[in-house]
């Protein structure tokens, strides 16, 4: 259907419904991964666990979920977005069950792979329904933009959540949120959002299992051996070994895509200037957010002496700025185009960054802390919006599941390589807060080398050489 015939939004009531709903099932499976950084202690004690264990613990969402989302964009593209999307959801509900009875550390970390899984069938299958509900570029870039800032409202809200819910109840109650979302998915979907509309897409994919397989191992393994690099070092077997493991498995999966004939990632995918762009973009926010949340994490309780419900509401006065910012970027981006408003978001992160650069033993929350903070949330929320509507608009229809499976994918490479490359950073000095200082620092000109990249792209776009996407376009 041509742009100037499809409508620019969904039907008043079943689109909007479906909208909300696929938007909250999106944050519920970020903040599903964030949920466990809190009460991660308590539940180390619970059940006498070591070094091991945490880390295990830690990685077991993600690493599943990031290595398979290419597969899970694939699967949405093959046999649909609703199908998928209510498997992957009903997996990440019966999981989260699982995991709030969990008697033990074996049935927990298990539980936790099994949500990994059901959130990366999920997550690309939302984008591609996403897609079918708005099918006009202007409806469908208006939408990506509020997606991007509810994808890091999630993770926020996940490390404030569950530290409230582990000091006043029980870490085990945190499970219920996924759980209550997964069931209000799966029942509630097929009335919003008709199986015509989720219909089979026009061209099907083959499965590539190679591929597949191959991508899973070297994301998952790769990430674990950096994950692992933060608490370890770089010199450990459990870093470099799954470090060399998994550029091994990403060579193979390199190899095995020229070969196919339906490759997983087809080739010149990655190579659009805007979506490259967008991704990096959607990596870096990611990666600052993570980045924030840990270092001060560690800062507050250690140097600081704040227990963990304090530092959770800490948080607090970030995530209403994120709300309120993820409300208004929209009309940031259709202002200045998704170039422009990345580029922007990018500056304002810069600032926020710097000021948590000048982060020493006797600096405090309210004066030295919480402005950066409340900074790099707008920032942020600007570079998630504009990034996530360079990243998908300009992929065809068909292709929708593998645009958000590569999107979320660069989502969960941000928290892992950017914060071990970060981490590595702030390892430098011998002293620890000198070394929180230093990565802060570093990150700053990272975003500022980024708002200069978009800034050029911006303009190149104004100028008519790229069609970067924009809320106006036809």
């Amino acid at each position: 259907m041509p742009p100037s015939s499809a409508p620019a939004v969904p039907p008043p009531v079943a689109g909007r419904g479906a909208f909300i709903l696929l938007a909250v099932a999106q944050a519920t499976l970020i903040f599903t991964i964030a949920l466990i950084m809190v009460p991660l202690p308590r539940i180390a004690r619970e059940f006498a666990l070591g070094s091991a264990g945490v880390l295990t613990l830690q990685v077991a969402y993600g690493l599943p979920f990031s290595g398979l989302l290419l597969f899970g964009g694939r699967l949405a593209d093959r046999f649909g977005g609703r199908r998928m999307f209510r498997a992957g959801l009903g997996l990440l509900g019966v999981a989260s069950a699982g995991a709030a009875l969990a008697p033990g550390f074996e049935t927990l970390a298990a539980m936790r792979v099994a949500q990994g899984a059901g959130g990366a069938l999920a997550a690309p299958a939302a984008l591609a329904l996403l897609r079918a509900l708005f099918p006009a570029p202007a409806g469908f870039a208006r939408a990506m933009a509020v997606w991007g800032g509810v994808s890091v409202l999630g993770a926020v809200a996940g490390f404030v959540s569950s530290g409230v819910l582990t000091h006043w109840l029980s870490w085990r109650w945190m499970f219920l949120i996924p759980i209550a979302v997964a069931l209000l998915g799966t029942f509630a979907l097929p009335r919003l959002l008709p199986a015509d509309v989720a219909g089979a897409p026009a061209q099907r994919p083959g499965l590539d299992p190679l591929g597949a397989a191959s991508a899973a191992l070297g994301i998952a393994l790769t990430s674990f051996g950096l994950i692992a690099s933060i608490a370890q070092g770089w010199h450990t077997p459990a870093t470099y070994v799954p470090l060399a493991a998994g550029m091994l498995a990403l060579a193979a999966f390199a190899r095995f895509e020229r070969r196919q004939r339906d490759p997983l990632l087809p080739p010149g995918f990655l190579r659009d200037p805007c979506r490259a762009a967008g991704l990096f973009g959607v990596f870096l926010a990611a990666a600052a957010s993570v980045l924030v949340e840990f270092v001060l994490l560690l800062y507050l309780q250690q140097a600081l002496g704040w227990t963990p419900l304090a530092t959770a509401l800490a948080f607090l006065p970030f995530a209403v700025v994120l709300l309120i910012a993820n409300h208004l970027a929209p009309a940031c981006i259709a202002r200045l185009g998704a170039a422009g408003g990345a580029s922007a978001g990018f500056v304002v992160a810069a600032a926020g960054l710097a000021l948590l650069a000048g982060i020493g033993a006797g600096t405090t929350y309210w004066g030295g802390l919480l402005p950066g903070m409340l900074l790099l949330a707008i920032g942020i929320s600007l570079v998630f919006c504009g990034g996530a509507v360079l990243a998908m608009t300009h992929a065809a229809p068909h292709q929708a599941g593998l645009a958000g499976g590569v999107m979320n994918t660069a989502m969960e490479l941000g928290p892992t390589v950017g914060l071990a490359l970060l981490m590595a950073i702030a390892a430098l000095p011998a002293d620890s807060v000198a070394g929180y200082a230093w990565a802060f620092g570093s990150a700053a000109a990272i975003f500022l080398s980024a708002a200069a990249a978009t800034a050029r792209l911006a303009r190149r776009a104004a100028d008519g050489r790229h069609a970067c996407h924009s809320f106006h376009a036809s």
